[in-house]
């Protein structure tokens, strides 16, 4: 870390991760840091912005970050994160399917036969299988556009969240 004056083009990285332009109400205050050339130097290094900063801006996504991107950032495999043996695809399924779900075994953790309507051909599916669980949003485009300076946990929740899953035909 660094003490003392630096140029006013200079952003600050704090310990915290917070990266501090000269834009920043704390940029003055923040005394000890690591110094970066660019906002986008200092958040490809595992920064972020400050939450008032981040609002206020749109960040393009990084020519660069496209490469640095892996699916095991946001986890490996679906979660189950209530601990009821369903994971996020079988909830994700049970909650799309147009009819009562039936499962491998009388636990209630698998599904294996329900009812969906792909969302592009309109064709009905009734097989589990025959399904993919795609993200509305996309990991990789999240991770351009900031999810990589996400802790661990967030990410891991984001790619499990029901909201953002949803069941179509694999390509």
């Amino acid at each position: 870390m660094v003490s003392g004056a630096v140029s006013a083009e200079m952003v600050k990285k704090t310990s915290s991760g917070i990266c501090h332009p000269p834009a920043s109400s704390y940029y003055e205050r923040t005394q000890s840091f690591q110094p970066f050339e660019s906002i986008d130097a200092c958040i490809t290094s595992g920064g972020r912005l400050p939450k008032r900063l981040a609002q206020n801006q749109s960040i393009p996504p990084r020519k660069d970050s496209s490469t640095s991107y892996e699916r095991s950032a946001f986890g490996h495999g679906w979660d189950d994160a209530d601990g009821d043996c369903q994971d996020s695809r079988a909830e994700a399924l049970i909650a799309t399917s147009s009819t009562t779900v039936r499962f491998a075994t009388d636990k209630e953790c698998r599904v294996v036969t329900g009812r969906w309507i792909s969302p592009f051909t309109g064709k009905v599916i009734q097989n589990s299988g025959e399904i993919d669980i795609d993200h509305v949003v996309p990991l990789k485009w999240a991770w351009k556009r900031g999810a990589m300076g996400w802790s661990q946990l967030k990410r891991e929740r984001f790619a499990n969240d029901r909201v953002n899953l949803w069941p179509v035909e694999p390509e």
